[in-house]
């Protein structure tokens, strides 16, 4: 491990402050992904600035029926949250399908939105990687490609899947990112927040230099609906997703009002199918329209040697989570 500088800040303008000091710090929190990817030399901080002395532990309610969350809340205390569970329960399903009951103790809400691929090949400090080490190559494109790689989203340089269930959540609810830099507050869409790998896929998320993220905001729950997490993996725990959908419907009798569709393990960041939902707006629910819907939302998907399989699957998980929630609607 290289050496680095350690700093404690107890507000956010000051670890904007310290953050500024070296060339490439980094925000610490729960660590559970920057400290493994330290210890593996992807990540080469020369300084920590340790933020678990802020006050961002709170959830609270806010006035027009949005859920403000401080970025340092744990996953666990977030998902078992009773406003969570009531308003939201894709997230509270959504949290608690992703990682260890160890490792969600530890993760945060900020750390989770920034949290970086399970790509061998960018792991393994080796192998070509443009997210790694930009311009030399993207090893998985040629390589072994079955699991943590997408097929929606990407590009000539990049194909690795975004990892977080958490974000898929929050993709399908709509949510805004607050954050604190050296030119003070600002607010970012969730929507826009992670970046599509494009020919700069060193460039993850729309953060400017030393931007702390301070809360997520989500948007105010649907009137009438219901909502729900699907992960499909290789085995029940601690695995993440080959596919997974994040639901929420709201129906009319028989009939689905509106609708929303995000996917994870299939694109390169958290994906809003638009498209497909669309398609389920006043349509009656049956297996033929939810089939339709999900043949849209994969519609553009780009297989590569070993995950062309993940075109069906991802079919399958949309489908699945629409007649599961359907069903318990019309009941």
């Amino acid at each position: 491990m290289r050496n680095f500088d350690y700093a404690r800040a107890v507000s956010p303008a000051e670890a904007v402050r310290q953050h500024a000091h070296g060339s490439q710090p980094f925000y610490l929190a729960g660590g559970t992904t920057l400290l493994d990817l330290v210890k593996l030399d992807v990540m080469r901080p020369d300084q920590l600035v340790d933020i678990n002395r802020l006050a961002l532990k709170q959830i609270e309610p806010l006035p027009d029926g949005r859920l403000r969350i401080g970025a340092l809340v744990t996953n666990t205390d977030l998902a078992h949250h009773s406003l969570v569970r009531a308003r939201y329960p894709v997230l509270s399903q959504a949290l608690l399908a992703g990682a260890s009951t160890q490792l969600r103790n530890k993760a945060t809400t900020g750390g989770n939105v920034m949290q970086r691929v399970r790509c061998n090949y960018f792991r393994d400090g080796i192998s070509p990687c443009n997210k790694r080490e930009p311009g030399s190559g993207c090893a998985a494109i040629g390589g072994h490609n079955r699991s943590v790689h997408a097929v929606l989203g990407t590009s000539e340089h990049c194909i690795a899947t975004h990892p977080s269930d958490m974000c898929v959540a929050m993709r399908a609810i709509g949510a805004r990112v607050a954050v604190e830099g050296p030119h003070g507050p600002r607010e970012i869409d969730f929507a826009d927040f992670h970046l599509l790998p494009g020919d700069t896929p060193w460039k993850e998320h729309a953060l400017q230099a030393n931007e702390l993220i301070t809360h997520i905001t989500l948007d105010a729950p649907l009137a009438g609906s219901c909502s729900g997490y699907l992960k499909l993996r290789d085995r029940a725990s601690y695995q993440f997703a080959l596919a997974s959908s994040a639901v929420i419907v709201v129906m009319d009798g028989q009939r689905i009002r509106e609708a929303r569709i995000a996917m994870g393990g299939v694109g390169t960041r958290p994906w809003r199918a638009r498209e497909a939902e669309a398609s389920l707006a006043g349509q009656t629910a049956s297996m033929d329209v939810f089939a339709h819907a999900a043949s849209i939302a994969l519609q553009d998907a780009h297989p590569y040697a070993h995950n062309a399989y993940k075109v069906q699957l991802g079919q399958q998980a949309i489908v699945r989570n629409l007649r599961d929630l359907t069903s318990q609607e019309r009941s």
